[in-house]
């Protein structure tokens, strides 16, 4: 038997909001380079992630490890991007005191049972 050297395609592609993905699934490259960094094992992520393919972790992760510092940076841009993205909504929509604000519409508002007895 003999085996030829191929150049095999990294199964990753990039979405149109510029996020990595992994091979045709909606998993990013953030996420098994996570779980990767966190110890699990290639079967591991394969488990948890039905929808990846075992040698399509192995190559992701064989990518993450030739090019570390390229990951790295493009991670930690998402990193930035997620906290900018955060504060934003955070400045737009206040999270302090929105259980108050919420219970006092409904105490504002029609009951249903109100609303059903007066049909």
């Amino acid at each position: 038997m003999t085996l030829f050297a191929t150049t095999e395609q990294i199964p990753l592609t990039t979405d149109a909001d510029g996020v990595i993905r992994v091979g045709s699934t909606r998993v990013t490259l953030d996420t098994v380079v996570s779980a990767f960094n966190d110890g699990a094992t290639a079967e591991e992520i394969a488990q948890q992630y039905s929808s990846l393919n075992l040698a399509d972790i192995y190559a992701v992760i064989g990518y993450y490890l030739r090019r570390r510092p390229e990951v790295e940076v493009y991670l930690l841009e998402r990193q930035e991007k997620a906290a900018r993205i955060r504060r934003q909504n955070e400045e737009r929509f206040d999270p302090h005191g929105i259980r108050e604000r919420l219970l006092a519409r409904r105490a504002v508002q029609k009951p249903m049972s109100d609303v059903a007895a007066s049909g």
